[in-house]
């Protein structure tokens, strides 16, 4: 099925092992070919950046020495995944990828230039527009990429500001996992009679992850996560905390346990964020303590478990968190830890999701001891080759120095497994419920 789109891109496409596809792009892309703008509600992990590139790549001028697609996104890790899977596609198309932390000179330099295709934080891009070093009249298309995401940061005025420096005969293409009034308002205000498009993921995001809660404390926590490790041993794991403080905390009790481990959030500098990220791809981490904010629109190949140290706050939020594993027919395991004055929540998450979550332990009284669900318990057993890293009987955890630092000399794909009942000395990030995060 190609859509209206080139033979050209679709046999780029074949080579990357694309070669059918997603409901969102087969609702999206004609659309867009034909110059409507769309609002399109849809998960990440649906296909939507290529519902939107496609178009863009196809009715750009190579030609035209300027600024003619502007992608605005909410995170700088987003930016950078959407500018990589440009430049794989980019026939005739030159694209400069604008966000904080990077050099600003540098991106200045590379304006001077003939660029096409901006894809950018909406900080970074009002910048280039007050310094005066970015042009965006010529502009004819524009995406508004993970729109709820942008709005819930506080972005809605440096958005509205760079659409206002936007010619209105553009096409506006709005993606995004929810769709509240406020975005609704945004489309009335910025967009022409724009084609509604909704897909129904979250059982497609769901069906191929085991859900599991498993009850516990404020104290024991902490605790409770180091033994879910241990049991089930993740080849990758991506470990959702409520606020970066909390990540910045439990990161450095994991490492205090020797675990391979760092942490993802909006305090750190683009530098280290890259790093992080890029030991995470290579497996030379094992686990990442992240925020919701750092990790939207985050796409790691291989991450078997999620493990949500904090509950999220609503159902869309729950679905995006695990659905960073379970991805390209995968088999994936989320894991959930609530305490009791989270039991309004989960019940809030299994309305959402409409399923019931098989729950181990007690929460609010209620005992849901392996509550029957519909999913399969198979879990990760189909890929236990990689949930698994080595036999179980080898130590789990790296050795420490004196003063309780990593080695210098990473083992990439350290063996977690089993150990015995030793106290651990790494304070709980829950001791006291008064603390504030």
């Amino acid at each position: 099925m190609s859509l209206g789109v080139t033979p050209e891109l679709n046999e780029i496409l074949k080579k990357q092992g694309v070669k059918v596809p997603t409901p969102v792009q087969i609702q999206a892309i004609p659309l867009l070919l034909s110059g409507k703008d769309i609002v399109a509600q849809a998960q990440t992990g649906t296909g939507k950046t290529f519902a939107f590139l496609l178009p863009i790549l196809q009715k750009i001028n190579g030609n035209k020495p300027y600024i003619q697609a502007l992608i605005i996104t909410p995170t700088r890790e987003l930016a950078i995944q959407i500018t990589s899977e440009l430049k794989k596609l980019a026939i005739n198309a030159n694209v400069l990828a604008a966000y904080g932390g990077q050099d600003v000179e540098r991106q200045i330099k590379k304006l001077k230039g003939s660029i096409h295709i901006v894809v950018g934080t909406p900080g970074r891009i009002l910048d280039h527009l007050r310094r005066g070093t970015i042009t965006l009249s010529g502009v004819k298309m524009l995406v508004l990429d993970e729109a709820d995401q942008m709005l819930h940061m506080g972005f809605l005025p440096d958005v509205e500001g760079i659409i206002s420096q936007t010619s209105p005969k553009r096409q506006t293409m709005l993606f995004s996992a929810t769709i509240p009034a406020s975005i609704r308002a945004l489309a009335r205000r910025y967009m022409k009679n724009p084609s509604d498009i909704q897909i129904e993921s979250k059982r497609i995001t769901l069906d191929e992850i085991r859900q599991m809660v498993v009850a516990t404390t404020d104290r024991g926590k902490q605790e409770t996560l180091f033994k879910l490790i241990d049991e089930f041993r993740p080849y990758l794991a991506l470990i959702f905390c409520r606020t970066k403080r909390r990540a910045i905390a439990l990161n450095g009790a994991l490492l205090e346990q020797g675990y391979l481990s760092d942490e993802l959030h909006g305090d750190l500098s683009q530098a280290k964020r890259e790093q992080v990220m890029k030991r995470f791809r290579e497996a030379k981490l094992q686990m990442l303590v992240a925020t919701d904010v750092a990790a939207r629109g985050l796409d790691v190949e291989g991450i078997t478990h999620v493990f949500n140290y904090d509950i999220p706050e609503d159902a869309d939020s729950y679905i995006h968190r695990i659905g960073r594993t379970g991805r390209a027919g995968e088999k994936g395991l989320a894991i959930t830890l609530a305490v009791p004055r989270n039991a309004f929540q989960l019940q809030a998450i299994e309305k959402g999701i409409g399923m019931s979550i098989e729950t181990k332990g007690t929460i609010a009284g209620e005992n849901k001891l392996n509550k029957p669900k519909k999913q399969s318990a198979k879990g990760t057993k189909s890929n236990q080759d990689k949930v698994q890293r080595t036999d179980s009987n080898k130590p789990h955890r790296k050795k420490q120095d004196s003063q309780g630092k990593k080695p210098e000399k990473e083992q990439g794909r350290k063996q977690i497994g089993k150990q015995g009942s030793k106290k651990r000395s790494s304070q709980h990030l829950d001791t006291d419920k008064r603390r504030k995060y």
